[in-house]
C-alpha cells in the first residue's frame, strides 16, 4: 500500500501532516520534538560529563556531578571571572587617564583664550608708514601657510589607509565595546544559582550486589538500591539523598518512613526539612512518567 494518502495534493483540507511537513522543508517555525530514552541520562550520571560517577556529591537543588568535574568547573569559572576583572580594571584606568586628559586640554584652551583676550586688550603704537606693507605682508604669509596646510593636509589623507567599513567595529562611527563589572559568585551549570565548594554534599549509592565490581556494576542497568527499602533505584523512582549520611533513598520511604520521627536511619542523626534534598533524575521516554522532555528549535516566522 502506497502513502499516496499522506501525499495527496488534490485535497480540499490542509491536513495536519501536510502542515508539518511543509513547515519542516521551509525553515521557519518553531520546531519542537520529544526525547527519547536514548537522548536522556542516568540518574546516576554527571550533569557535565554525563558518565556514571565515581565520586559524586549533589548541590542543594539536587543535581548530582562527578566531584572531580564540578571541580575543574568551578576552577575555571574563578579564573575566568579573575581575567574579567583584570580586563574591566584595565578599562576603568584607560576611561580614568582619558577623563584626566580631557580635563588637562579644556584647562589649557581655556588659559590660551584668556591669554587672547588680555592680549587684545593692550594698545600698541600705530605706524601708519609700516600698516599698509604689514598687512600685504601678513596675506602673503597667509596665503602660502594655507597652500602649505593644504598639501600637507593632502599627503596626510592619502598616506592614511581608511579602515574596513564593511566590519562594523572598524568604521569611524563604531565606539570600543563598554565592559561591565563581572560577578564575583560562580553559578551551577544547571541550576543557575550561586555554588560554592562548602554546598556539595557527597552521596552514597547503595550497590544491588555488593560483591560486584565497578566496571560489572556499571554494565547492568539496575545498579543501586535504597539504603532502606532495598527497592530499585532508577529513573522512573523518584528519590532523595539525606544530608548527614548521603544515603539514597526512595521518596516513598521518605514519605513513609522517614517523615514519621525526622531521623536519619543510617546514622540516627536528627534531620531537618532541607536536609532532604529531592534527586534531579532524568526521564523515561515515556509519557506517562510525568516528566515532558521536550528539544525545541525556535526559526524565524513568517507573518503577513
Amino acid at each position: 500500500m502506497t502513502r499516496h494518502g499522506k501525499n495527496c495534493t488534490a485535497g480540499a483540507v490542509y491536513t495536519y501532516h501536510e502542515k508539518r511537513k511543509d513547515t519542516a522543508a521551509s525553515g521557519y517555525g518553531t520546531q519542537s520534538v520529544r526525547l527519547g530514552k536514548d537522548a536522556i541520562k542516568d540518574f546516576d550520571c554527571c550533569c557535565l560529563s554525563l558518565q556514571p560517577c565515581r565520586d559524586p556529591v549533589v548541590t542543594e537543588d539536587g543535581y548530582l556531578y562527578e566531584k572531580e568535574a564540578i571541580l575543574q568547573y568551578i576552577l575555571h569559572q574563578k579564573t575566568e571571572i579573575a581575567k574579567k576583572m583584570k580586563a574591566y580594571e584595565k578599562q576603568k584606568q584607560a576611561l580614568k587617564s582619558e577623563g584626566q586628559l580631557e580635563s588637562k586640554s579644556e584647562e589649557r584652551e581655556r588659559a590660551e583664550k584668556f591669554k587672547q583676550r588680555e592680549n587684545n586688550i593692550v594698545s600698541k603704537p600705530i605706524n601708519p608708514f609700516t600698516s599698509g606693507k604689514t598687512k600685504d605682508d601678513g596675506s602673503q604669509n597667509g596665503s602660502a601657510s594655507s597652500s602649505s596646510s593644504d598639501t600637507s593636509a593632502g599627503e596626510s589623507s592619502s598616506s592614511s589607509a581608511l579602515p574596513s567599513f564593511w566590519i562594523p567595529s572598524l568604521t569611524p562611527e563604531a565606539k570600543p565595546t563598554m565592559l561591565k563589572k563581572p560577578s564575583k559568585t560562580v553559578l551551577c551549570p544547571m541550576s543557575g544559582r550561586p555554588l560554592k565548594m562548602s554546598d556539595l554534599i557527597s552521596v552514597r549509592f547503595t550497590p544491588l550486589d555488593p560483591s560486584l565490581d565497578r566496571v560489572a556494576l556499571l554494565t547492568r542497568q539496575d545498579r543501586y538500591v535504597c539504603a532502606v527499602t532495598k527497592d530499585t533505584l532508577g529513573n522512573s523512582v523518584p528519590s532523595a539523598v539525606l544530608r548527614p549520611s548521603g544515603a539514597v533513598v526512595t521518596m516513598e520511604c521518605v514519605e513513609k518512613l522517614i517523615r514519621k520521627d525526622m531521623i536519619d536511619p543510617v546514622t540516627g542523626d536528627k534531620l531537618k526539612e532541607k536536609d532532604i534534598i529531592p534527586l534531579q533524575r532524568g526521564g523515561t521516554g515515556f509519557a506517562g512518567s510525568g516528566v515532558d522532555l521536550k528539544a525545541k528549535e525556535a526559526r524565524p516566522v513568517m507573518q503577513a
